[in-house]
């Protein structure tokens, strides 16, 4: 039973003694509300139905409340797919397998804006990267939209208890590691910031650029045990609030992010441990393979100097160590998982667990982030819901991080906001072949690309004026053949560049009730 919230507010001193209603199908009809003269003038049998009626929606309130579920939001930093549950050979991810069994994992779940700052601030408000104005790194959402509520807001102005541990919006790693970075306060009640050994210890870090860590492949394999490192002390911090949120029995949204496996790769020396470096293939481009694709995308698989002509040995450290912090990030999102067993909170509680976006790890000739390829632009996504009936099952449904949003909203109970872009994944959480979005989009540095079921297909600058991209995903998952020059993909590349510039026109639409500021134009250098 459930009361609908039309509920008329009475003058203060209005001798009001409760609300009356109807039950109409097991539901209560709030209709108005009776005064004790009212009900001095009710029979016998009618003050009894409604005593009953009171007593009722009372405890169906208190019902309610007990068993609205909270939110667990885990995500890593630089993460890509690389993950036993998603079929990789190597690497082990035991708890986050662990997760997708009682989840479903989304095997085509995608960022908008592959890079942290636009990536982060997207998700957490709902909105593509067009509409939030935030296209870089370094931007606190309040300076484009200063009065948008979050996603973890709208749970806050519902009644949920929130909090962060961690990095959720952008920061500068490893420089804002134990700081806000560029948080949102108005996002959270309460925040904790880890800082660990792996900070302390920097000058131990070895990089390709001395002195470089963040945008510079970095790795170490450190001293000491996992507890002294930031992502430990933050899964302890977040074990901390769930223990506190099992006492005091409120609903809450719990955001927990993870700073590895983002550069410096550090992780402590027993997971370098796990990974056999000779047994580490480095991808390699085909001879002639940059002549095939446009200019805008070969400069972004070559931005980063320094990595272009790596060699095979320090490739194959580098991968040894991003394993390392998967597999380390792994065991403490294993903590998190058991303290919300033992505490008794999964049997109420949504666990989404992702990253802001992919990553390279020397496929197409790139390390890191910030490409329009499948590397860079696919994300994990598990989300686990209470009670679920597909829990160990997986989905080949589109999805974009805007849907974590609606999704969480509708999960929970909640009217989404106005202004969302994205749309609920709670149909293909119900039944995984359910497609409510056909594709998905991504945008970077002026160029935008859609992955539908079989296809990428890319267009930079205007209309493709600087280039365009197709792949065929079912004879070319590694996307090394650019197929958008032959004469016999002239109806499919018509067809993909319709839908691509309608997804466009679409991200690119005002949010309703939002105001927004547009950044200021740089000034040119004399």
């Amino acid at each position: 039973m459930r009361f609908s919230n039309s509920v008329p507010r009475l003058k203060p001193g209005a001798n009001c003694l409760r609300p009356f209603g109807t039950i109409e199908s097991g539901n209560i009809i709030l209709a108005g509300v009776l005064t004790f003269g009212e009900l001095s003038l009710m029979s016998e049998n009618v003050k009894t139905a409604f005593a009953i009626l009171v007593i009722a929606g009372l405890a169906t309130v208190h019902s309610e409340a007990e068993h609205k579920f909270n939110v667990l939001f885990i995500i890593c930093d630089d993460l890509n797919c690389d993950l036993g549950s998603y079929g990789h050979p190597m690497v082990k991810s035991p708890n986050i397998d662990r997760l997708a069994e009682r989840g479903m994992l989304f095997k085509r779940a995608y960022c908008q804006y592959p890079l942290c700052g636009p990536s982060r601030a997207s998700f957490m408000t709902g909105m593509y990267p067009d509409q939030t104005l935030i296209h870089r790194n370094a931007i606190r959402i309040r300076e484009r939209l200063p009065d948008v509520v979050s996603m973890s807001q709208h749970f806050m102005n519902n009644g949920y208890q929130s909090a962060r541990v961690g990095k959720l919006y952008h920061y500068n790693v490893p420089a804002d590691i134990g700081n806000d970075g560029h948080d949102d306060p108005a996002s959270w009640h309460e925040k904790v910031n880890p800082r660990g050994r792996d900070k302390t210890e920097e000058n131990k870090v070895f990089s390709l650029v001395p002195g470089r860590f963040g945008g510079t492949l970095s790795w170490l394999a450190a001293d000491g045990t996992d507890d002294e490192q930031t992502d430990a002390i933050g899964a302890e911090a977040t074990t901390s609030f769930l223990e506190k949120y099992s006492k005091n029995k409120k609903p809450f949204f719990l955001a927990f992010g993870l700073y590895r496996p983002h550069t410096p790769y550090v992780a402590p020396k027993k997971y370098f441990d796990m990974y056999d470096r000779t047994k580490i293939s480095v991808p390699k481009n085909p001879e002639g393979y940059l002549d095939t694709i446009p200019l805008p995308a070969r400069r972004s698989i070559a931005s980063k100097k320094e990595q272009v002509s790596i060699t095979d040995d320090l490739a194959r450290q580098a991968i040894q160590a991003y394993y390392a912090s998967i597999t380390f990030a792994d065991a403490q999102v294993g903590r998190v998982l058991n303290a919300l067993e033992r505490l008794g909170l999964a049997k109420n509680t949504v666990v989404v667990f992702t990253s802001d976006h992919g990553y390279h790890m020397g496929e197409h000739g790139h390390y890191m982030k910030t490409t329009l390829f499948e590397n860079a632009d696919r994300v994990p996504l598990i989300i686990s819901v209470p009670g679920m009936k597909t829990a160990g099952r997986t989905t080949i449904s589109p999805a974009e991080m805007v849907d974590f949003y609606p999704t969480l909203a509708e999960l929970c109970g909640l009217k989404p906001p106005a202004h969302l872009s994205g749309i609920s994944l709670k149909p293909v959480l119900d039944d995984e072949s359910a497609q409510p979005r056909n594709s998905a989009l991504t945008q970077n540095a002026g160029g935008y690309s859609i992955r539908t079921d079989r296809y990428r297909y890319t267009e930079w600058s205007n209309n493709g004026a600087a280039g365009t991209e197709l792949y065929d995903h079912s004879t070319d998952p590694q996307e090394m053949k650019n197929l958008s020059n032959r004469p016999e993909q002239k109806e499919t590349i018509e067809r993909l560049s319709m839908q691509l510039r309608e997804r466009i026109a679409q991200a690119k639409s005002a949010p309703p009730g939002v105001e927004r500021i547009a950044a200021k134009p740089r000034e040119k250098k004399k």
